[in-house]
């Protein structure tokens, strides 16, 4: 009974914390984010690593990039791809894992959209959950017309037999459509740019990024 006393208080604040943010006109990020990072200015939380990773990823400098992830670890990990493939991060943004986070894929993807010194956008999407899918329909109402270069990870979980939770507590697939493969098909059919696995992202970059 006290456990779901507790759930539902807590509901109720992320839901208060979600309306006053709408009515502030505050963006949130999180909750379970390691934060963001816009180089040249500031950034948010553990996202970059310490200095020497920063200053070896030129993340001291805005490149004309930008990223959105749900996880804080691939985050990094965009950070170091796109220094490698690219002109640098110019924004980068970790939503966070969580089932119900305080932005979207699509809130942030706007927001790069609007700015003129983003030339290219990328997603690292993952199973579970639908928030994909909204990119897919800004995609295709023309919402979206910057290069995206998107990816869903979690297609090993394609074969998994039986029902499992992977690290963050919306990494579960409960339908078809909440596949990595499903939502990496719509995504590349929608006309973002969507490498053949993980491993392609950074050639996916470098060739949309030369164009």
């Amino acid at each position: 009974m006290q456990v779901q006393v507790i759930l539902k208080n807590k509901t109720i604040l992320i839901c208060c914390i979600f309306q006053l943010a709408n009515e502030k006109g505050v963006t949130l990020i999180g909750p379970a984010t390691v934060g963001g990072i816009k180089p040249g200015c500031f950034k948010i939380g553990n996202t970059g690593g310490m200095m020497d990773n920063i200053l070896s990823l030129k993340l001291y400098r805005p490149g004309s990039v930008a990223y959105v992830s749900r996880s804080g670890g691939m985050s990094n990990e965009l950070n170091n791809i796109i220094s490698q493939n690219a002109d640098g991060v110019y924004e980068g943004i970790a939503i966070g894992g969580d089932k119900y986070p305080g932005s979207t894929f699509v809130d942030h993807l706007l927001r790069y959209e609007m700015d003129d010194r983003v030339k290219m956008m990328v997603m690292l999407g993952e199973l579970g959950g639908v928030e994909e899918y909204k990119v897919v329909e800004a995609l295709k109402e023309k919402r979206l017309t910057k290069p995206l270069v998107a990816w869903c990870i979690g297609t090993c979980a394609d074969y998994v037999t039986f029902e499992i939770q992977f690290g963050h507590a919306g990494a579960s697939a409960n339908a078809k459509a909440e596949t990595a493969t499903a939502k990496n098909l719509a995504l590349k059919e929608a006309g973002a740019h969507v490498p053949n696995s993980f491993d392609d992202l950074g050639d996916e970059i470098a060739k949309v990024s030369n164009c």
